[in-house]
């Protein structure tokens, strides 16, 4: 059954890359150059890039060197809001410069790329979980007003868009204008963002959630945006990202 909706899936996303790319030729997310239009990253980029392959956490999604381990060190020792996640790359170099154009140059048409990559390799996955609505991580009106967009919610709309998945922006609302969490360690990223996210009851179009963003680190993020969702009355919250981090064995 699983194989049979990936096959669904990668046909699905021919025909949308084709008639897409021929009107706006795709740019690498990698190398930023023209990229062929079948493809949307260059062959030498893509061989650059560390897709998530089993053995992965089967909480949050990043990778694990042991296969005989369910979960990674982070998820063996705490509690996440979010029933499971899933991303597409190990977030390396490559990815962390791609991004960071994505975030902070403009870069808006990586979403797409992104999206067609997420939809091939984790389509069949989604579709299995019964998601109803996809829902962005959003940012605070401050930071948006200053970047312009939220890359976040640009991602969900295109992987809405090829999965046929309703998107709802609207659904969660960032109430706190935190730190960034680069700067923090795990413990403050935690507390910088208690109270940080607000659903209203009976706002969220959806019972099971797909909560999006670009990139996941420790979870404290989505653990946060999670919790908001599920105290609205959402039953049940799933996460998809771009980039994760590695399994750090202390």
């Amino acid at each position: 059954m699983k194989k049979n909706l990936e096959k669904v899936y990668q046909k699905i996303l021919l025909a949308d890359r084709f008639i897409l790319d021929l009107l706006y030729p795709p740019h690498c997310p990698v190398c930023d150059k023209v990229a062929l239009p079948k493809d949307g990253i260059c062959p030498q980029c893509r061989k650059k890039l560390n897709f998530i392959s089993e053995p992965f956490c089967m909480k949050c999604g990043k990778p694990i060197s042991d296969a005989r381990k369910e979960f990674c060190s982070d998820c063996g020792k705490k509690t996440h809001n979010f029933t499971q996640g899933r991303a597409l790359w190990v977030y390396g170099k490559e990815v962390k410069e791609s991004l960071y154009r994505f975030k902070y140059q403009n870069k808006r048409e990586y979403a797409g790329i992104y999206a067609r990559e997420i939809a091939g390799r984790h389509g069949a996955w989604i579709q299995s979980k019964k998601i109803q609505v996809i829902v962005p991580v959003p940012l605070h009106k401050n930071r948006h007003r200053k970047r312009g967009f939220n890359q976040a919610a640009v991602l969900a709309e295109e992987l809405g868009r090829i999965l046929n998945l309703p998107v709802d922006k609207k659904a969660l609302v960032r109430i706190r204008d935190t730190k960034p969490q680069k700067t923090l360690s795990n413990a403050e990223r935690k507390q910088n963002l208690k109270h940080a996210f607000c659903a209203k009851q009976n706002k969220v179009s959806g019972d099971i959630v797909l909560l999006v963003d670009d990139i996941y680190t420790t979870g404290s993020t989505l653990d946060a945006a999670a919790k908001a969702l599920l105290e609205s009355g959402v039953s049940q919250v799933f996460t998809c990202c771009v980039g994760i981090g590695g399994d750090v064995v202390s």
